[in-house]
């Protein structure tokens, strides 16, 4: 391993069928007003919300509710939590949802007390937090983010047609996070795969840079080992305990910080995603897989090496009487087949992109310097043109 690094990750997880057991103990640390997050509904039809309620009114605490937030929350939703939360004085964000109402609710955190636009500080000029944090608890109910143990937040601004994240440090981080595999299980097919989907692509965002001997990259081949495995298992049958709960803890391990140290990392692959979600609103795992394949075939050439090592580590491809480029190819190929056999969208034209939206989907996307690659312009629109073929 190259370079040199600290590592400090100061979430509490509490993980199994019985996890929500501990938020009365978590409760217990806080003061009496709670704000409670959550998105369209969904936790009041399969009973989550309920629950936390019935928790939240044992422990006497007073309950401000901030519902409907949306799967890429914008701007003018994060005005409206910092108005909630500032004006009823919270003392705990509490989410309960998937990653969006998690990287919503670490926003309305940093932002609730921020003396400028939150929008301009942290999104556009990228500052650290220099005001009052509210400290934020996960309820998690969708996998794929990694956003219950990072500090991670991703928010989008429909006007200037931009969907940025900032990885603010450890004190934004979720205080704790609760992980219960059964919350998961009534997610919708789409929604499930696209969540498969962003975990993977986590992982390769950060599996694809370096040329070293990085312990981090053999872990990560086990994290995609067990993901492809269970992943599989998942679409057959979504309420397989033993394959949702290594899904969850896979998606935990996979953004939680760990895998990247000693290590460059790419993010193109959510750079340009991010951007096709600011145009049409997609879910985002879907934006990540249309453009994946396109992205690494592109610049598969300048990291022939660890292509090669991905064929043979983590889909088996047999070398033998086979080039270089044959077995990197190989390995693509059968990502590829992957993606397809558990229903993603592999097409951007299925997400309602259109060919005059190529060049500002462009424009809007940042360049990342870590990966194997870095990209022009020209590269950018070309990937898209593919990703649309």
């Amino acid at each position: 391993m190259l370079g040199n690094f600290t590592y400090s990750n100061p979430t509490k997880l509490y993980f199994g069928d019985k996890a929500l057991e501990n938020l009365k103990t978590e409760l217990n640390n806080y003061g009496q007003n709670i704000m409670l997050v959550y998105g369209g509904g969904s936790i009041k039809k399969n009973g989550i919300y309920q629950q936390v309620i019935y928790i939240l009114k044992e422990c006497n605490k007073t309950v401000f509710e901030d519902p409907g937030v949306m799967p890429n929350p914008t701007v003018e939703k994060l005005y409206e939590g910092c108005k909630i939360a500032k004006d009823n004085n919270v003392d705990l964000i509490l989410a309960v949802g998937g990653g969006s109402v998690c990287d919503y609710s670490k926003a309305v955190s940093v932002s609730a007390y921020c003396e400028e636009d939150p929008w301009d500080k942290y999104y556009l000029r990228m500052e650290d937090v220099s005001n009052k944090i509210i400290p934020v608890g996960c309820v998690l109910t969708m996998v794929g983010t990694g956003s219950e143990m990072n500090g991670g937040s991703v928010i989008t601004n429909h006007q200037s047609k931009l969907k940025i994240g900032h990885v603010f440090g450890d004190n934004v981080f979720p205080k704790f996070s609760i992980l219960n595999p059964t919350f998961t299980f009534t997610l919708p097919k789409y929604q499930m795969v696209a969540g498969f989907y962003d975990i993977m692509s986590h992982i390769l965002e950060q599996y694809f840079s370096g040329d070293d001997d990085n312990t981090s990259d053999y872990i990560m081949e086990g994290l995609l080992k067990s993901l492809i495995h269970s992943s599989k298992i998942a679409v057959e049958n979504p309420q397989d305990y033993e394959a949702r709960s290594n899904i969850m803890w896979i998606a935990t391990w996979a953004l939680n910080t760990l895998v990247a140290k000693g290590k460059t990392t790419d993010w193109m692959v959510h750079m340009i995603g991010q951007s096709v979600g600011a145009y049409t609103d997609a879910t985002h795992g879907m934006t990540l897989a249309a453009v994946s394949i396109p992205y690494y075939k592109h610049i598969m050439p300048y990291g022939l090496n660890k292509f090669k090592r991905y064929a043979i580590n983590v889909w088996n491809v047999n070398p033998q009487n086979k080039t270089d480029e044959e077995i990197a190819l190989e390995g693509l190929n059968e990502m590829e087949n992957y993606m397809k056999e558990i229903g993603l969208v592999m097409n951007l034209k299925d997400l309602n992109v259109t060919e005059d939206m190529l060049d500002g989907i462009t424009d809007g996307t940042f360049i990342m310097e870590g990966g194997y690659k870095i990209l022009n312009h020209e590269e950018i629109v070309e990937i898209l043109k593919e990703s649309m073929r």
